[in-house]
């Protein structure tokens, strides 16, 4: 949005005329103003959470949920169970 010379110059005198008690409240003011216009500006670039997380899963394994006992026969020991101590002597 482009604002003609003439309404930045009205801003300009409108700042000037403001006390000093009110200036640190304009400041805050103008930060959140950029702070909202970047926000704004990232929307429009498409980098939204959904996009930056699409493809996490995709790892190239096959439905885990269809292995799940072999995979646990792999992790567990048949006589000693699940165990998070190696084997062995210590």
């Amino acid at each position: 949005m482009d604002v003609p010379l003439a309404e930045r110059q009205k801003l300009i005198e409108a700042v000037s005329t403001l006390p000093d008690e009110a200036l640190a409240e304009l400041a805050s003011l103008v930060d959140y103003l950029r702070y909202k216009s970047a926000q704004s500006q990232e929307k429009k670039q498409g980098s939204s959470f959904l996009l930056s997380i699409a493809g996490l899963g995709s790892s190239g394994e096959q439905d885990l949920s269809e292995r799940d006992e072999e995979v646990l026969h792999q992790e567990v020991d048949p006589i000693q169970g699940w165990n998070l101590k190696p084997n062995g002597p210590v």
